[in-house]
């Protein structure tokens, strides 16, 4: 798929999916939404199944005028404590599919590099909960402007502070190249993700969840700000969390970066 109709296809499946997915649970709406409901749906370490179909939109990017997008279909699931790794384990698996700018004037879309994170829940003190655990990049990419080519290893750490206002989270992912297509650059990057979600009333949400992305080796950094809002409702066994984010980039040092992401969603976290 190709150029701008492949990327309009995509948004507009991404919609449809999010539509269908809330009309179930808009005859519910009525229901009280519990500040405890809705910081489990938006909690990284929240020890629950959850899906999750998200989308980045980027109109342009500095030093050109050309759009890029990603849909992030993302499944997550708890392994319960045992022998031999005691502690929890939330795995995420996460399948991008990406278009990018290709060097004909159009734009190509496919698979990306798809990422798998491992999160060790370690320990809580009080309200806050925090974890680490091994991550691995692997080079699927069906075209080589949607990813690097190499495979890459790495860790991440998160925190998470969780009260009636809502949560304060924070998650620091770095990753190296270490195999790969010798013909493409090595990769060696460091990403920080504050998340900020004060709860309002009737399962509505504020929220900010940019990520800030930094290039070690070439010392290249990208820092955007996201004030959105959500949604959460509650359907059977099921809790949906519906949400848009703009974001807008306060600092960056070079070219390629974006200058503005629309960042939209539908989280589903299965069971109570």
């Amino acid at each position: 798929m190709t150029g701008s109709r492949g990327r309009i296809a995509a948004l507009v499946s991404l919609a449809l999916v999010l539509c269908a997915a809330l009309a179930p649970a808009a005859s519910r709406a009525e229901e009280q939404v519990s500040a405890e409901d809705m910081n489990k749906s938006n909690n990284p370490l929240n020890p629950a199944p959850t899906f999750n179909l998200q989308d980045y939109y980027t109109p342009s990017i500095y030093g050109s005028d050309r759009s890029t997008n990603d849909i992030l279909p993302r499944g997550a699931w708890v392994l319960p404590s045992g022998k031999p790794i005691k502690p929890p384990q939330i795995i995420r698996l996460t399948v991008p599919i990406s278009t990018r700018p290709n060097a004909n004037g159009g734009s190509t879309t496919g698979l990306g590099d798809i990422n798998l994170l491992d999160i060790l829940i370690l320990g809580k003190s009080g309200a806050l909960t925090y974890g680490a655990g091994p991550l691995l990049t692997m080079p699927t990419a069906s075209d080589d402007v949607l990813g690097t080519g190499k495979w890459q290893i790495g860790v991440a750490g998160t925190a998470v502070n969780v009260s009636q206002m809502g949560v304060v989270a924070g998650l620091l992912q770095w990753q190296a190249s270490f195999a790969g297509d010798g013909n493409r650059s090595d990769v060696n990057t460091l990403t920080f993700q504050p998340l900020l979600i004060h709860n309002l009333k009737d399962g509505l949400y504020l929220r900010s969840t940019a990520v800030w992305s930094f290039d070690l080796k070439n010392s290249h950094y990208y820092i955007p700000l996201g004030i959105g809002a959500g949604k959460v409702l509650e359907s059977g066994t099921k809790t949906l969390n519906a949400f848009l984010e703009p974001q807008w980039t306060i600092a960056h040092d070079v070219d390629g970066y974006p200058k503005f992401t629309l960042f939209f969603g539908l989280n589903t976290t299965f069971g109570k």
